[in-house]
């Protein structure tokens, strides 16, 4: 049987549904609406995220507890230093309460330095959600740091620091008690204990007490300061007009004397030798040497007195 070939024609119009069926398949496949939809007119835009305040006016502006939880989340050191300028008049006020009590060896300006670390350690340590204020928190760790530097500047030991301080209370309260001073038998009966135990606490307190060259010793008519190591005398240094003095004032006492009269005023008043000894020394009695010894002073008395006014102290 001869077998028929498709013509064109044929061929083309069995394309035809293939191609149709195509467009229809591509027209029914899924769209996304809302990706394809355009924004609607007057629609609200999403909201920009909140900047973080930067600056020192930003931050004064923000609320406190907003910056703990940014500082917590993000500790910069522009809002640690906003935190030490806000919170450092608490430093002030517990150095200056302490410093009461103190010395005046001890500069505040120290108890500050030291305060101001505390401050910074309660910054780092403060916990928001233990609802307490920062101010209540920060106070006795800044007195703590304050205490802890004076402890390690001190170099006497606690218990010595309260046991003076055990008995100096004992006496005030003595004072104002009696209105007179308070002794040593007084306070050792207050306390209950022996005397002699007083008198060590007394001498061990008193032993490590410190001045300072530095401090103020009084206020001088001008605007210089008198301090003490202005008017402290050195006593190990000898004053050259004294030195020229007593020496001219032995060879003024020593002039006229025979040597035995010297070796008599030498051996009695410089090798406090008696009477007898110096006898014994010169080969003289001792009533001799006597009568020696008072002849010599009655004219050196004598001498003396004619050169009186030489001898006045001269008044600066």
């Amino acid at each position: 049987m001869p077998t028929v070939k498709p013509s064109p024609k044929s061929k083309a119009s069995a394309a035809a549904p293939a191609k149709a069926n195509a467009s229809v398949k591509a027209v029914t496949k899924p769209v996304n609406v809302r990706a394809a939809a355009p924004a609607r007119a007057g629609a609200a835009p999403k909201p920009a995220p909140k900047p973080k305040p930067a600056t020192k006016t930003e931050f004064a502006a923000t609320e406190p507890r907003e910056l703990w939880l940014l500082y917590k989340a993000e500790p910069t050191e522009d809002l640690r230093n906003f935190f030490m300028e806000k919170f450092l008049h608490l430093v002030r006020y517990n150095a200056e309460r302490i410093y009461t009590r103190l010395p005046d060896e001890v500069d505040i300006e120290d108890l500050m330095s030291a305060g101001i670390f505390g401050l910074m350690d309660a910054i780092d340590a403060f916990d928001l959600d233990r609802g307490v204020k920062f101010e209540t928190y920060c106070a006795p760790r800044i007195r703590g740091a304050i205490l802890d530097e004076l402890r390690s500047m001190d170099w006497v030991p606690r218990l010595v620091r309260h046991r003076t301080g055990k008995v100096e209370r004992t006496r005030q309260e003595i004072e104002m008690q009696t209105g007179t001073a308070a002794t040593e038998e007084e306070i050792s009966k207050r306390l209950g204990v022996d005397p002699e135990e007083v008198k060590k606490i007394l001498k061990d307190g008193s032993a490590v007490s410190i001045s300072s060259l530095n401090r103020q010793r009084y206020q001088s008519d001008g605007s210089r300061e008198v301090r003490e190591i202005d008017v402290i005398q050195d006593e190990s240094i000898a004053n050259p007009l004294g030195e020229i003095q007593r020496r001219d004032l032995k060879e003024l006492l020593g002039k006229g004397l025979s040597r035995a009269e010297r070796l008599i005023i030498i051996l009695y008043y410089y090798e406090e030798m008696t009477m007898k000894e110096i006898g014994t020394t010169l080969d003289l009695s001792e009533s001799r040497v006597s009568q020696m010894h008072s002849s010599i002073l009655a004219r050196l008395k004598a001498h003396m007195q004619h050169r009186e006014k030489e001898f006045e102290p001269v008044l600066k």
